[in-house]
């Protein structure tokens, strides 16, 4: 189920941030919060020190737009009253910080480090040297980093990097010990996962477990070594996206669940309306023009940079044209609509001035031919002019090659004048069989050049005096092109706002068309969303097994504030139990997210503490499943809600006991995956065991065992000659298990337990 990482994971609870202002001070007069941030290529990387504790809060890396409005909320929440980064950094944090500092009501001290201060293994350092006052001064360098690695996620670089930075400035200004000795370091008492409010937060296993991502190898033999593909997944089946941009907003989606409900109503409104089957039309029309919708912060990163490329202007005609036909399509779709009224508001003329222009500019065909920017007619005189001296070239260089070959040597039966950009206008003659040295090259009245392909290049009276009539056409051509394209660039960046909030939101259109493809084709159902602690499941399925399976059962599940809260589920092995959790865990994710859900009806309450964290038990909603037997006398004698494993005392009495149902068909059993109210009343234990291809004689003999143990009886040992053969047989693989040093790097486990271990077992196991 989705609830926050427990704290012998994360190292402390996690910490639930309050609003603050700047300039409040605390009572002593030196509480602080110093925030250490990091952009990288649309991923954000952060941490905050909050002094009043002594505490350190990171969060995991997390993509952003480039109005950094992730990093936007998080300011908003801690209120910082130092914001650090790095002296190096990219165009879009400068322009943010600026922002920040033009806002009369919050003005943090921004301070900025270098780029070296801000290193992966530096980080990484700083942090194992840090000052821990909780842990043994004794402990080994090893020891502490096992410690930190259960603390802090070590998977998020830009996170580290920060981390380090921030260390290096508490001790550079003494946080919280500045009237202490210089040798008393800057103490970190705790360490907290931070997590935006209303979002929800979910660890890494849960996520693996609920299988939301799952990425396998590519299937083609081109591509092992350097790609993965998205597996069977929930994203894998929800990402119907058609552009790029739209599948990493998708991503963010899942890996940021919100209990915002203007936001998911916002989704769901749009999800609503396109999985009315009569506006599939319009949704494929979109679909098609999403396509078209390209790298927009690259293509204006590159323009910035002067670096652009013919394909980068295809690329952003194709897109703005497209963004054009969307946002005309758009207005033809209800204005109620939150995000269609948007869409035909914020995508202004803007663009269609940008798709003219580009339209009016560039000759797309000249330019895919010359590999080079090219302008077309009636756009610049200068360069018409210039071209129509070129196009005329062609015949008048022929005349000229005419009249130079009247002066040449007799033997010479042809020749030619050639222009090369940079070095000019040349006479070309072929090389004679009589022309073997250099000296044999020289001619009166011409200036020997070079020799390519057995023709000789000359410069004469005539190719000097086309020099300095015509100049040099081909780079004066492109020079003049090159303004023109500054200048075409200069009038797409002053309306670089307007692109973005194309990206924006086309992504986010892109991603709800996605998901209602998804909720047509799989038949899902618009969940209820509300402010209250309730969560109702109508035959609710699985959104992956029932990919794989031919038949599946469908399950319900309640749990409301006075009753349900916690439930128990029995069964034995392979009846349903894990998979009825995850089926409710990923249903109440895909509510989180604004999709619609595989169940006949659902309603999830959004009530912060239910999904957020675990505070108490009048907060959550638990299920807990087993196989284990025997413990119901136990919880009646408790007069508690229990299983059959574990004892479970719910003060509130608001527990219920539940079963998966089975059914014994002659000696076979049999799985209906069929929930119902009450407790399994055996393990089925042995009819596991044969399904999981046991042999008979050792099923049968722990079916004997086990009514000798119901019963009270002597269980009587089977005495066999090989006894104490197989006893020392296995106290020899114990010991030889006991001698390996498994902090050695070279030691082969792997294949102790294939040589050793699974070879003694199956003797056992074949002789019993």
């Amino acid at each position: 189920m989705m609830a926050v990482a427990p704290e012998n994971q994360r190292g402390s609870p996690f910490f639930q941030t309050s609003g603050r202002d700047v300039n409040e001070e605390e009572e002593d007069g030196t509480a602080a919060v110093l925030l250490s941030v990091l952009v990288q290529r649309g991923q954000l990387g952060l941490c905050f020190y909050d002094s009043e504790d002594s505490s350190l809060h990171y969060m995991v890396d997390a993509p952003d737009n480039h109005e950094l409005h992730l990093l936007s909320r998080v300011i908003q929440e801690v209120r910082p009253h130092v914001i650090l980064t790095s002296a190096k950094q990219e165009r879009c944090l400068t322009q943010y910080l600026q922002q920040l500092g033009s806002d009369p009501q919050y003005k943090p001290e921004v301070v900025t480090y270098p780029y070296v201060d801000f290193g992966l293994e530096v980080g990484k350092q700083r942090l194992l040297s840090a000052y821990l006052p909780f842990l043994p001064a004794c402990v080994s360098e090893m020891d502490k980093m096992s410690y930190l690695s259960s603390c802090i996620t070590f998977d998020s670089p830009l996170m580290l990097r920060a981390v380090g930075a921030l260390l290096k400035c508490l001790d550079r200004r003494r946080v919280g010990v500045e009237l202490e000795d210089i040798t008393v370091g800057v103490p970190i008492l705790q360490f907290h996962a931070y997590t935006l409010q209303e979002v929800v937060y979910i660890d890494r296993d849960t996520f693996s477990v609920l299988q939301i991502f799952k990425s396998d190898l590519h299937p083609s033999v081109y591509k092992l070594q350097s790609g993965e593909k998205e597996g069977l997944s929930l994203y894998g089946i929800l990402n119907r996206c058609r552009s790029k941009f739209g599948s990493k907003l998708l991503r963010q989606w899942f890996l940021r669940p919100t209990q915002d409900l203007a936001v998911l109503q916002r989704r769901q409104e749009v999800i609503r309306f396109f999985t009315s089957p009569r506006n599939s039309d319009v949704l494929n029309t979109l679909q098609a023009s999403l396509r078209n919708i390209k790298n927009i912060p690259g293509l204006l990163r590159r323009m910035t940079l002067s670096n652009t490329k013919v394909t980068d202007w295809q690329s952003l005609y194709k897109t703005v044209y497209s963004a054009v036909c969307i946002r005309d399509s758009v207005r033809h779709l209800p204005g109620s609509i939150q995000l269609f009224r948007e869409i035909s508001e914020k995508l202004s003329d803007d663009l269609h001035y940008i798709a003219a222009l580009i339209n009016r500019v560039v000759d797309f065909n000249a330019s895919l031919e010359e590999n080079r920017f090219t302008v077309k007619p009636n756009v610049d005189p200068g360069i018409d002019e210039k071209k129509r001296k070129m196009m005329g070239l062609s015949d008048f260089l022929t005349d000229v090659a005419r009249r130079e070959l009247e002066h040449l040597d007799s033997r010479i039966s042809s020749c030619c004048v050639i222009y090369i950009p940079l070095i000019g206008f040349l006479l070309s003659v072929p090389r004679l069989p009589s022309m073997v040295e250099k000296e044999d090259f020289e001619m009166e009245g011409l200036e020997f050049m070079f020799l390519s392909e057995e023709r000789l290049h000359y410069r004469s009276q005539r190719t000097r005096e086309l020099d300095s009539l015509l100049g040099d056409l081909h780079c004066d051509i492109r020079d003049m092109e090159t303004a023109v394209m500054t200048q075409l660039q200069n009038a797409v960046l002053e309306r670089s706002t307007s692109l973005y909030q194309v990206l924006d939101l086309t992504a986010e259109l892109d991603c709800l068309m996605a998901m209602s493809s998804a909720s047509q084709e799989y038949s899902y159902t618009s969940p209820k969303l509300g402010r209250h602690r309730k969560i109702s499941i109508t035959q609710g399925r699985h959104p992956l097994l029932e990919l794989c399976s031919p038949v599946f059962v469908a399950n319900s599940f309640q749990s409301f504030e006075s009753k349900g809260r916690i439930k128990i589920i029995t069964g034995p092995n392979s009846s349903g139990k894990s998979i009825f959790l995850k089926q409710v865990g990923l249903i109440v994710f895909m509510a989180l997210i604004g999709s619609d859900v595989p169940a006949k009806e659902a309603e999830v309450g959004l009530v912060d503490g239910i999904f957020t964290r675990m505070q108490s038990r009048e907060s959550v909603s638990v299920g807990l499943s087993t196989f284990m037997i025997d413990l119901n006398q136990m919880a009646l004698a408790l007069n508690s809600s229990t299983g059959n494993s574990l004892v479970l005392i719910d003060e509130f009495g608001k527990g219920t006991n539940t079963t998966l149902e089975t059914a014994m068909n002659r000696d076979e059993l049999v799985f209906l995956y069929q929930l119902k109210e009450g407790i399994c009343q055996s393990s089925y234990a042995a009819n596991i065991a044969t399904l999981a291809g046991l042999p008979t004689s050792l099923v049968q003999r722990a079916v004997e065992v086990s009514e000798y143990y119901r019963t009270g009886k002597p269980i009587k040992r089977i005495d066999k000659a090989s006894s104490d053969e197989q006893a020392k047989r296995c106290q020899s693989v114990v010991e030889k298990f006991l001698s390996l040093d498994l902090e050695d790097k070279d030691l082969d486990l792997q294949g102790f337990m294939k040589e050793e271990l699974l070879p003694s077992a199956g003797e056992l196991l074949n002789r019993n």
